[in-house]
C-alpha cells in the first residue's frame, strides 16, 4: 500500500475525473460529466471526448486538490489511467499525470481501467477484502474476476460479442429513448411487467462462466419491428423483459463463480451496477447462497478517479523519471488485467 495521498487522474471516455486517495479513504472525488454533449450524437465521439477532456482535466484537478484540503507538496504519488479506452482522452489524462509528476519528482502508478472497477470495492466504507469474486460490466466491457490477490486478478469469464452496458443503450436506441441509454432503460422498465416477454440468454449451459448479448439484442430489435406502433405500456413490457434478460445471467453466474471457487463474497463495478434491478439480483441469489454481497456506492461504480487510486494501491509505482517514455493503450493485454 502507498503510505500517503495519491493523486488520481481518469480520462479513458467520457468523464473527466480526478480524485485524492489516501489508504482506503476517499478524500476527495470530482467527475465532470460530458454526457450532455454527446447526447445529439446517440454515444460518444472520440474526438469530442478528447477535446473537452483537454479543456477541463486541470479544473477538475485542482478542485481534487482542494476539496481534499491537500497540497501539491503533500502528495507522495500520481496515478493515472493507461489503459483500456479511446486512445485520445488516455493521452490527455496520461500526459497531464506525467507533467505533473515529473515537475515534483513524483512517481507514477501506470493504472487498468478495469483494475479499478475491481478495486473500487476495497475502498471505504466497503472495505471489500479478498478472496472475492468481482463482476465488472459497463459499456464496453464484461468480465467476472476471481480475486484473491487484489494485484492480480484472475479472469474467468467475459463476453464473447457486445457488452452489457453496450446491450442497454442500444435496446434503449431501439425503444426510443435518450442518452445515455442505460438509466433511461432502466426508468422505463420500472412501469413494465419482466415476463411480458421471452428473450433469449445466450451460453445458458450448466457451468458456464462467458457472456453474450448480441442474440437479445437482435431479438429486440425484431419484436419492435412485429409491434409496429407501440404504446407507453407495451414500451415498458418489452423494456423490462430485456433488462432481465441481460441481468439473469450477470447475476446467476457470479453467484455460480463463487460458489465454484469457495470464496465467500461477490461484488460488481462499472456502469451497469449502478442498475437497481440488477442490484436486486444479485442481492437476492447471493445472500440465498450465502454469500456477502459489496456494493460500491453508484458513484464509484461509473467511471470516476477513486477507483483508480484504489487499483494504484496495487500497482507497481514507475520512479522519477522513468514513467517519461510510457504511453497511452488504448486496449488492454487479452484476458488479464495490466499492471
Amino acid at each position: 500500500m502507498i503510505a500517503g495521498p495519491v493523486l488520481a487522474i481518469e480520462t479513458s471516455c467520457d468523464e473527466t475525473a480526478a480524485a485524492v486517495v489516501e489508504g482506503r479513504d476517499v478524500r476527495s472525488s470530482v467527475v465532470a460529466s460530458q454526457a450532455d454533449l454527446h447526447a445529439p450524437y446517440g454515444g460518444v465521439v472520440p474526438e469530442v471526448a478528447a477535446r473537452h477532456h483537454l479543456g477541463t482535466v486541470n479544473a477538475v484537478l485542482d478542485e481534487a486538490l482542494d476539496r481534499a484540503g491537500v497540497a501539491a507538496g503533500d502528495l507522495v504519488a500520481v496515478a493515472v489511467t493507461q489503459r483500456p479506452g479511446l486512445i485520445g482522452a488516455l493521452l490527455v489524462g496520461l500526459s497531464t499525470a506525467r507533467a505533473f509528476a515529473y515537475a515534483r519528482r513524483l512517481p507514477m502508478a501506470m493504472v487498468d481501467h478495469l483494475h479499478g472497477h475491481i478495486a473500487a470495492a476495497w475502498l471505504n466504507p466497503v472495505a471489500l477484502d479478498p478472496p472475492f469474486v468481482s463482476l465488472v460490466a459497463s459499456g464496453g466491457h464484461t468480465r467476472l474476476d476471481l480475486v484473491r490477490d487484489l494485484a492480480a486478478p484472475q479472469l474467468v469469464g467475459q463476453t464473447i460479442d457486445d457488452a452489457a452496458g453496450e446491450a442497454l443503450d442500444k435496446g434503449a436506441r431501439l425503444l426510443g429513448l435518450g442518452y445515455p441509454g442505460g438509466p433511461a432503460l432502466e426508468r422505463l422498465a420500472a412501469a413494465g411487467d419482466r415476463a411480458a416477454h421471452r428473450f433469449p440468454i445466450a451460453l445458458a449451459g450448466k457451468g458456464v462462466r462467458d457472456f453474450s448479448f448480441a442474440g437479445v439484442k437482435t431479438s429486440l430489435m425484431y419484436a419492435v419491428r412485429e409491434a409496429g406502433d407501440l404504446d407507453d405500456a407495451a414500451r415498458a413490457d418489452l423494456a423490462a423483459s430485456y433488462q432481465e434478460a441481460i441481468m439473469t445471467p450477470l447475476a446467476e453466474r457470479l453467484v455460480a463463480a463463487a460458489r465454484q471457487h469457495g470464496v465467500p463474497a461477490v461484488t460488481v463495478g462499472g456502469g451497469v451496477a449502478a442498475n437497481g434491478r440488477l442490484r436486486e439480483m444479485v442481492t437476492a441469489k447471493a445472500e440465498a447462497a450465502g454469500l456477502r454481497v459489496a456494493f460500491p456506492d453508484r458513484a464509484l461504480c461509473t467511471d470516476n478517479a477513486a477507483m483508480i487510486g484504489a487499483a494504484a494501491q496495487f500497482t507497481p509505482l514507475v520512479e522519477w523519471p522513468g514513467f517519461v517514455s510510457l504511453d497511452a493503450m488504448p486496449t488492454a493485454p487479452p484476458g488479464g488485467i495490466a499492471a
